[in-house]
């Protein structure tokens, strides 16, 4: 057996994919009860805008838009700061996420409401914002969907700058979650499976994925979820890359699958097809000169899977 760790590139694969970019220090070994309000007197904090599924951006005719807001332009725009999460700290000061009811009237000229996907699909904020977003999205969904107490029903509170909650009768505590999410392309030397979700835009296809279930390794979830959607089994199983989702708390977990047979039985409740593809066949895809099929955009970890995969040769 082999020891891989010196022999892996210094910039693993998960540094290149989208939402990855995160630059924030989170310094969570310093987090109090008084850690939001603390940043929020600093004069440099500044916030992330977010509801709805969407986040205000400042667009000031530059290439990218800005994503952040001071405290007194975020008050402007109705943020209540009150529940607002500590992200962590930048080299331009404290970094916070805050709910705000989005909504496009009334707002000011230079500044649009935009959902999560298209900012993430139209590289509309650098690499650092796009990582900024995905861990104060992420908070905010589980904050809003973990009001009450999952153990006697009562409301809970938040403590420790967002990243805990408290029964306000029972004392229980609550961490925010995370759901684990595989996603993996089934290959041979030669041919990859590639599948159509139902929800897929036109001619778009991707790897598998499926979320991985509780008292299962990643690997397993791996066989699991590819036997289950296209009725393949696998041997081994390798790790690639991870990606942090915020749909609405998902950590993508990409893995490369032994395909041990080749006679797909596809899940037709989950999937409009799947089948196998050649290598020609998916670099014209990635590269978009197929004539009619194209792969997930470059931000997407199912992208950078299906890359490393075809351009290993």
């Amino acid at each position: 057996m082999t020891f891989r760790l010196f022999d892996a590139p210094q910039a693993e694969p998960s540094q290149f994919v989208g939402f990855a970019g995160n630059v924030i220090d989170r310094q969570a070994e310093k987090r109090s009860d008084e850690s939001a309000n603390t940043a929020l007197s600093d004069p440099s904090a500044r916030l992330l805008l977010m509801g709805g599924g969407r986040i205000l951006l400042k667009f000031n005719g530059d290439a990218v838009a800005s994503s952040y807001f001071p405290l007194a332009e975020a008050k402007a725009l109705g943020a209540d700061v009150r529940d607002a999460v500590l992200l962590g700290v930048d080299d331009n000061g404290p970094v916070l996420a805050v709910s705000v009811v989005v909504e496009d009237e009334g707002l000011p000229e230079s500044i649009k409401a935009v959902d999560y996907r298209s900012v993430y699909m139209q590289n509309l904020v650098d690499a650092g914002a796009l990582g900024a977003l995905a861990q104060g999205a992420s908070l905010l969904a589980w904050h809003a969907s973990h009001r009450f107490c999952g153990k006697c029903g009562q409301p809970s509170e938040m403590r420790i700058g967002g990243y805990k909650r408290v029964c306000t009768a029972c004392a229980t505590e609550h961490f925010p979650r995370t759901d684990p999410v595989a996603i993996m392309l089934t290959v041979t030397r030669d041919r990859c499976i590639l599948g159509r979700g139902r929800h897929f835009p036109p001619n778009m296809y991707s790897a598998l994925a499926g979320f991985i279930e509780p008292g299962e390794t990643i690997e397993n979830a791996v066989r699991r979820e590819t036997f289950e959607e296209s009725g393949i089994r696998l041997g081994r199983v390798v790790y690639h890359a991870s990606q942090p989702w915020p749909f609405p708390y998902s950590l993508m977990i990409g893995c490369f699958g032994e395909a041990l047979d080749e006679n797909i039985t596809p899940d037709t409740a989950e999937l409009e097809d799947c089948r196998w593809f050649d290598r020609a066949e998916v670099l014209s895809m990635l590269d978009k000169t197929h004539p009619t099929l194209f792969t997930p955009p470059p931000g997407a970890i199912a992208h950078h899977l299906i890359r490393a995969w075809a351009e290993s040769a």
